[in-house]
């Protein structure tokens, strides 16, 4: 039985510069000490990519895991960071409880917006932007009595 989501991978140029945002920007605490792996071929085998080499922490905010691994080895191929209308993940959302106050400290730890403020859609306030290497972030406020409120999940 499928419980839940247990965390996001990502993928990024500078390791420390994005542990750092994430941990000033959102809350991110890190889970355990920052791993690696060379050329190991279980990890080869799991992720399906050959002669891989990585770096990579794991960090958590309440029940939401984030993954962020540093490739050493392959390269690669991607110029610039994904769009939103490009195919795979997109972004990742945050939930949080006063949209215009969190986007100002959003700002304040580098991430942008594009000169663009939240949109009040009824049901939701929301964003995007972008972390320091591009990565879409959703910034959402949900309404009391939403279908999706994080708010009021109920724990099993």
């Amino acid at each position: 039985m499928i419980r839940g989501i247990h965390h996001i991978g990502m993928n990024c140029r500078d390791l420390e510069r994005m542990k750092r945002f994430y941990i000033e920007a959102f809350g991110f605490e890190p889970v355990d000490e920052d791993f690696a792996w060379v050329d190991d071929s279980v990890t080869d085998y799991i992720i399906d990519v050959k002669g891989s080499a990585a770096r990579g922490v794991m960090l958590r905010a309440g029940t939401c895991y984030l993954e962020i691994f540093q490739y050493s080895a392959p390269g690669s191929d991607l110029a610039g960071p994904l769009r939103p209308y490009d195919r795979g993940y997109t972004h990742l959302c945050v939930d949080v409880t006063d949209i215009a106050n969190d986007i100002e400290h959003l700002k304040k730890c580098g991430m942008t917006f594009s000169d663009r403020d939240f949109v009040d859609v009824g049901h939701v306030k929301t964003l995007y932007g972008y972390d320091p290497e591009g990565n879409i972030i959703e910034v959402q406020q949900t309404a009391p009595g939403n279908a999706f409120a994080l708010s009021e999940l109920k724990r099993s």
